[in-house]
């Protein structure tokens, strides 16, 4: 049954949790009824005893009766109903005391407790969530920024290419091209044309003159920018046309003010643009060409830059306003001092560097800030299981010692506490929790990398989040170096450890986050992971890095775009027969990415070797499948449906136990995609760099009718077809391998958050689990489960698969797939076989051989057997430009 730790996971992370909060405060309100139940019964039989008890003294005050009669039998009748009368007054509030000592006090306390440890979980991953929101969208815009300044440097240094050529590089003309020289005449000044007037030099002279001296000229200060010299507000200017120039209107005044702005005596500060307007609001400052015309001395005073904001040691340092203002004017430098020989391309150059260092630094800080919120999360998520567990277990004990209050002291009812004994007995804690978690988990643990971005697609940096493809090719390797790194280690360790039970248990270890996330950290770097970085570690946490490294590819191993065709294959009649459902297989394995199948290949190759040498039985196998299910085969998106179905686990089990049928034919298929595109594998072979697979669709036709004929023959049984004719050029070398007291369960209401103690080192216990009370809230120790020691254990090598074309969309109108299941289904001669038997294969001369291929090859040279060993090398040589 999956817990809590793989439940309630989603792509934001609040949605999934924002669930669980949600079911566990209804927890909280639940207990609050069953309280709430319990105390005004309580009540009801404390008030129903006083009221017994107030039946005899108001008998007794009745004169005349039976206190004048000593010896009649009916006195005595009468006593004994008075006495039965007190002792169910006395028993009734005996019942009440009983369920306030019980049940009410006690579970009151641990109501408050329980609550205060739900709302301090909530709250603590709250802030984290928000946290880490806040600075994923500070990365958003840090990356807005550095794809800006990059752009910017490219369409600079384009410019700089086409303005700055070599003048060598132009033409020559190879005769010179005939001059007609004139001689330049002396030029006469221009005259100037002011409204609807045309003026001479030595008018205007004057008209300017005229008015300096007559127009009201002084000083503005404008906010940030300073103070201005010698500026006239645009109602003087006005002003003073109406009355000297004889201008009919204002609108034709402020036509003569536009004209002298066009002709450089005025300018606009203050706003943007340079238009005139009357406005008293509006200065405008007189050119130093007005005062160099008429001949008026300028007035220059010295001044010092005023600005409108406080100073750096006035009180508004704190201010948001004022920081924004000063960083703005720090980065204000008008005069490049800073860099006084730094160019326009170079300064372009430098902030993008800088703005590419803030970029990588904020996602790096993002991604720590992701790691310690998921190790939180799963913290919580494990805490507020155990506490959900003990709530349902509480309400259990409470409900017997409610009944048992009442049982013990009244036994006339009997047959309501055997009623409520039989309520008691319905309450199954353990299908609560699986009922809650079946009807609302939101998705498994798929940790979402936010990687960064490089404007030139280089992926040198990182290891974990990036593409697959993209992470092999910057390696040069078909396989990404992380996963042959990692399968190599464990296979150089795994004799180490003691017994095969211990090797078996590397990969069903459930190793805390935290750990993995510290050795994740180590070699997140985009370069070969160090064997001495591992030897750090226990093995079962190396394993685990493997896993996540899975589930934070982009895409899962096989890829979600077939996940639908895998949930076709094996929601079909025939998904039962094996040699129906393992070409379908094949076909649908052929259309992944080769670095897909070879990563898949050397994954299969380790789990299928340890099956083999560790003798594991069928229950083994499958938890191993279980384990692995999310990180090879994952749906693009999560749903309730999704999280039920056992497609990726019955793919699993399969690629187990038909792994060398399986991956024999799609070398087969890449062989013969190879052989169909010599034209394209010669330019392969000429160029050192990796290539993608191509995309070319002038050949897709005959691709297509060749596929089909194939699949045809394949679904028909007209010919058989034997293993891959010759070895890969790309084959691996094998070589040889070396509460208190006072109540019936215990509180402790002093049980904290488990992020309190999240400095003390997690120790682990046995594989059995101490006996729990009622109510007790158990610490991260007793949860804990042992795990196998370190070890070594040295790994076959991984055959790679040849490139494979890309297979046909449809086959005569319906898939592929559809098509080849519609075929074998027809067929009577098919063998079938148990898809979930074990496969029978062995190890000769250090090869992975099938008892049905006949016998098998002959050992290595030397003559010596190398079959007993447990393990093989593990290389992965540089892609063969062929692919």
């Amino acid at each position: 049954m999956p817990g809590f730790a793989d439940s309630f996971w989603s792509n934001d992370y609040a949605a999934g949790l924002g669930v669980l909060f949600g079911k566990l405060q209804q927890g909280v309100v639940e207990n609050r009824q069953v309280l709430a139940i319990a105390r005004m019964r309580a009540e009801t039989e404390e008030v129903y005893g006083q009221r017994l008890s107030e039946i005899a003294p108001s008998v007794d005050k009745i004169q005349g009766g039976f206190g004048r009669d000593d010896g009649a039998s009916v006195r005595k009748a009468y006593e004994g109903v008075r006495t039965e009368m007190e002792d169910a007054s006395r028993n009734h509030k005996k019942i009440a005391q009983n369920i306030r000592d019980l049940v009410v006090n006690p579970f009151s306390r641990w109501c408050e407790s329980h609550e205060t440890r739900i709302q301090e979980s909530q709250d603590e991953l709250q802030t984290r969530i928000k946290a880490h929101d806040k600075q994923a969208e500070t990365v958003k815009k840090l990356r807005s920024n550095y794809f800006n300044k990059c752009r910017l440097v490219e369409d600079i240094e384009e410019e700089n290419k086409l303005a700055f050529q070599d003048p060598e590089t132009s033409p020559k003309p190879k005769q010179p091209i005939p001059e007609i020289k004139v001689e330049p005449e002396p030029e006469e000044d221009e005259p100037y044309e002011i409204g609807d007037e045309v003026y001479t030099p030595d008018q205007v002279k004057k008209i300017i003159a005229h008015m300096l001296n007559n127009i009201k000229i002084g000083e503005t200060k404008v906010p940030i920018l300073g103070t201005y010299q010698n500026t006239s507000a645009g109602t003087d200017i006005v002003e003073y046309l109406q009355k000297n120039m004889g201008t009919s209107s204002v609108s034709f005044a402020e036509r003569i003010g536009q004209d002298l702005i066009g002709l450089g005596f005025l300018r606009l500060i203050g706003n943007v643009g340079n238009t005139f307007a009357n406005s008293s609001k509006m200065f405008y400052q007189w050119r130093p060409k007005a005062f160099e015309m008429s001949g008026v001395p300028e007035k220059k005073v010295p001044i010092a830059r005023t600005f409108s904001m406080p100073s750096a040691a006035a009180d508004g340092t704190d201010s948001p306003v004022v920081g924004a203002v000063s960083e703005y004017l720090e980065k204000w430098n008008v005069l490049n001092t800073a860099r006084p020989n730094e160019t326009p391309t170079e300064k372009m150059r430098r902030e993008a560097r800088e703005s590419d260092d803030r970029y990588k630094a904020g996602v790096k800080k993002l991604d720590e800030m992701r790691c310690e919120l998921e190790e939180a999360i799963l913290v919580h998520l494990r805490f507020l299981e155990r506490c959900e567990l003990d709530r349902l277990k509480a309400i259990k004990t409470v409900v017997l010692d409610f009944s048992g209050s009442i049982s013990n002291v009244i036994p006339s009812l009997q047959a309501t506490v055997d009623n409520m004994m039989l309520y008691q007995e319905t309450v199954q804690p353990l299908g609560d929790l699986r009922y809650l978690l079946e009807n609302y988990r939101t998705g498994n643990f798929a940790p979402k990398v936010i990687v960064y971005e490089n404007y030139y697609n280089k992926v040198d940096e990182q290891t974990f989040g990036v593409d697959l493809e993209a992470r092999a090719r910057a390696d040069r390797k078909r396989v990404p170096i992380i996963v042959t790194s990692l399968l190599t280690y464990l296979d150089h360790h795994y004799p180490d450890l003691e017994g095969d039970e211990a090797r078996r248990g590397v990969w069903l270890h459930e190793v805390p986050l935290t750990q993995t996330h510290k050795l994740r950290a180590k070699v997140n770097n985009g370069k070969a992971p160090s064997m001495d970085v591992f030897a750090e570690f226990d093995i079962p946490t190396v394993a685990s890095l493997l896993k996540l490294y899975l589930l934070e590819l982009p895409d899962s191993l096989v890829s979600s775009h077939v996940y639908e065709i895998i949930r076709t294959i094996y929601n079909t009649p025939t998904a039962d027969s094996d040699a129906a459902r393992v070409p379908v297989l094949q076909q649908t394995l052929s259309q992944l990415r080769l670095t897909n199948i070879a990563t898949l290949d050397a994954c299969m190759n380790h789990f299928t070797r340890l099956i083999d040498l560790t003798s594991a039985d069928e229950e083994y196998i499958a938890k191993l499948a279980t384990t692995l299910a999310p990180s090879v085969l994952r749906p693009r998106t999560e749903t309730s449906l999704t999280m039920e179905e056992k497609h990726a686990y019955r793919l699993i089990r399969d690629l187990f136990s038909y792994k060398d049928a399986i991956f024999s034919e799609l070398k087969r298929l890449s062989t013969q995609g190879a052989a169909a595109a010599p034209a394209a594998a010669t330019v392969a072979a000429t160029n050192n760099r990796p290539r993608a697979i191509s995309t070319d669709e002038s050949n897709r036709k005959a691709h297509m009718e060749e596929r089909t004929r194939a699949l045809l023959e394949k679904a028909g049984g007209s010919r058989s077809r034997a293993t891959s004719p010759a070895p890969s050029p790309r084959g691996h070398r094998r070589d040889k391998s070396s509460g208190g007291p006072e109540t019936r369960f215990p509180i402790q209401p002093s049980i904290t958050s488990p992020t309190a103690t999240s400095g003390a080192k997690r120790q682990s216990l046995g594989p059995f689990l101490p006996k729990r009370t009622s109510l007790e809230v158990p610490d991260d120790v007793s949860m804990g489960l042992s795990h196998p020691a370190d070890g070594g254990f040295n790994p076959n090598p991984i055959p790679m698969p040849n490139p494979i074309p890309n297979p046909p969309s449809t086959l005569n109108g319906a898939p592929p797939v559809l098509e080849a299941v519609a075929k074998l289904e027809n067929e009577s001669v098919l063998e079938k076989r148990n898809s979930l038997s074990r496969s029978g294969a062995r190890f000769v001369g250090g090869r992975r051989v099938q008892p049905s291929l006949g016998t098998p090859p002959p050992p290595p040279s030397g003559g010596q057997d190398n079959s007993s060993q447990h393990g093989f090398t593990l290389m992965d040589p540089p892609m063969n430009p062929r692919y």
